[in-house]
């Protein structure tokens, strides 16, 4: 029996999410779900209860009541710090997943858009106190430092979540629910036709999430979907289950006490190496697919599961252009930082950095490509001296591909500063490894035209600013991208970096050397990628993002057939 009805919900969250709506349109700082994982904010005992809640599911099987499936399988998690997770999930076959949110669509699909935005709203609110739960679950997943991963994974998803909500809940509702429509006739009275219209469901989505941001870059299309009225099939990359699995726990509880059937939420867990995703996106039944991850995967969806509408973020060249500076020691410490961040596992990291190989003026003169790439390694040599503060920046490398793409990238061009693996404070077999920054020209483009992801980036020496952007647009145009920035004193420069940037479809950041970082977006303020650069795609939070999961119908008859109003 319900304990909740959906009412209540919407109820109890209608200021959250009129807020949130506004938040949308305004564009402005609004931050629902505080990011400092500060017992003076979340509770004294929330720490503590956070992490004993993780620790109970390391070495146990995932408790996920009503699941379909038959047995458990263990994905084989293990923590990039070290700790083997051994957590084990429901087993669930693909028909066995899509006859499950078959069954529990219909209601979900009747009830109206404010009952499902006011669950999904419930939904997040028991995401945000579960945070710290969360937090531990995408640190040992991940690799994230903690910090970021409370924040990334936890109150920064939860805002992306949110912005969903609101932009499918109000894109919703743009269309009355009834309409009365008279027409007049040139003999007798008029003609009056009753209509209504419902905002309907495409039918079942597909979460298809990611290692390095299961949360962060899963919560919008999950909390789309549902929003408009689709059952989700969640399914995390094999080594970063378990913050979904909590996720989709929390999810089914809320769905259960409104009185819904708890499969509109299905985890669809499996170890490394299965095949499962792509036989999910290409079932007949799947209309709406999400996806995070390598480019030649989210090619393949979008060539093969035409049914669905597919929507996806993949890889590509975040290029930084640098054509002058009035605050050169800034952009060394903001361009350093963005690079170490995450080590690098970020899909807005610059890669590309574009700088005048005769120089550029700056406040303290002209700097050489040259000079520029030394000067970029001290900063960094810098900010990471510290084992402590460097922990807490690089996290840990996700796994042994990226070592192994470090190694490859050691024997290009010029090394200015090699990567160099370091120890971690607290977690003897973690592995962490500095940035590398490799110095090529311009004519190195077999190496510097497709992504090196990681903690790889290259000072490329270029013959002046418009070149550079002639290769900004080239290779962004053909290869995507997620990210740009621009430094100049020139407005000009600046004016014709944002063309560059509006032409090939990418988010541009110009003149940063403060607190912001490239890599970083803000829920109802910033859109992280962009649609408009088919080769990147994006994980979007945007109308855009939200319409194509729904259709308006409309049923209509005569007022006179019934002699009275559909009201």
């Amino acid at each position: 029996m319900p304990t909740s009805t959906p009412s209540d919900f919407f109820t109890d969250h209608h200021d959250l999410l009129q807020r949130a709506a506004e938040a949308t349109m305004r564009r402005d700082f609004w931050s629902p779900f505080p990011e400092s994982p500060s017992t003076s904010v979340y509770g004294s005992q929330a720490p503590e209860l956070g992490e004993t809640a993780f620790r109970a599911h390391i070495g146990k099987p995932f408790d996920l009541v009503g699941h379909p499936g038959d047995g458990l399988v263990d994905v084989g998690e293990v923590s990039p710090y070290g700790l083997g997770l051994g957590v084990s999930y429901p087993k669930v076959s693909v028909e066995q997943a899509l006859v499950a949110t078959k069954a529990g669509a219909p209601a979900w699909r009747a009830a109206d858009p404010d009952i499902r935005a006011g669950v999904a709203a419930e939904i997040l609110v028991r995401l945000n106190a579960a945070s710290f739960e969360i937090a531990h679950a995408v640190h040992h997943t991940t690799g994230q430092p903690f910090v970021m991963a409370f924040q990334a994974g936890g109150p920064h998803a939860q805002e992306r979540g949110l912005e969903a909500v609101a932009h499918a809940w109000t894109e919703q509702k743009r269309h009355p629910v009834s309409a009365r429509w008279a027409k007049p006739q040139r003999k007798g009275g008029e003609t009056v036709i009753e209509s209504r219209f419902t905002p309907v469901g495409r039918g079942t989505a597909l979460l298809v999430a990611c290692n390095t941001f299961p949360t962060w870059n899963g919560y919008p299309g999950l909390f789309a979907s549902l929003v408009t009225g689709n059952p989700v099939v969640v399914k995390p990359h094999p080594r970063a289950v378990l913050p979904l699995a909590i996720t989709v726990r929390i999810a089914r509880e809320v769905l259960a006490e409104a009185g819904f059937d708890p499969n509109v939420v299905v985890l669809a867990a499996e170890a490394s190496g299965g095949r499962s995703a792509a036989e999910f996106a290409v079932d007949p039944r799947v209309r709406i697919v999400d996806f995070t991850g390598s480019t030649r995967f989210g090619d393949w969806l979008e060539a093969n599961a035409r049914q669905a509408s597919v929507y996806t973020e993949k890889s590509g060249l975040n290029t930084v252009v640098i054509d002058s500076t009035d605050n050169y020691q800034g952009l060394l410490r903001n361009l350093a930082f963005s690079l170490s961040l995450y080590s690098g596992q970020m899909c807005t990291t610059p890669q590309n950095i574009l700088v005048p190989r005769a120089g550029f003026q700056s406040e303290d003169g002209v700097k050489s490509a040259d000079q520029f790439a030394s000067d970029l390694a001290a900063a960094l040599d810098k900010l990471l001296a510290d084992p402590a503060r460097a922990a807490s920046t690089l996290g840990a490398l996700t796994g042994p591909e990226t070592v192994e793409r470090l190694g490859i990238a050691a024997e290009l061009g010029i090394n200015v500063r090699p990567s160099a693996e370091i120890a971690h404070p607290d977690y003897e077999d973690a592995v962490l490894h500095t940035p590398l920054i490799a110095r090529l020209e311009a004519g190195d483009r077999g190496t510097y035209t497709h992504e090196w992801f990681g903690p790889v980036s290259f000072v490329i020496g270029v013959d002046d600013t418009g070149h550079a952007l002639d290769i900004f647009r080239e290779t962004v145009g053909a290869h995507g991208a997620l990210t740009a920035a621009v430094h100049s004193t020139s407005q000009d420069v600046l004016a014709e970096t944002e063309r560059a940037a509006l032409s090939v479809g990418v988010q541009l950041s110009e003149n940063l050397t403060g607190a912001v970082f490239v890599n970083q977006t803000a829920a109802f303020a910033d859109f992280h990628g962009s649609a408009a650069n088919p080769a990147a795609g994006a994980t979007l939070t945007d109308p855009a993002f939200v319409t194509g999961r729904f259709d308006i119908l409309q049923s209509r008859r005569p007022a006179a057939a019934l002699g009275d109003s559909r009201d």
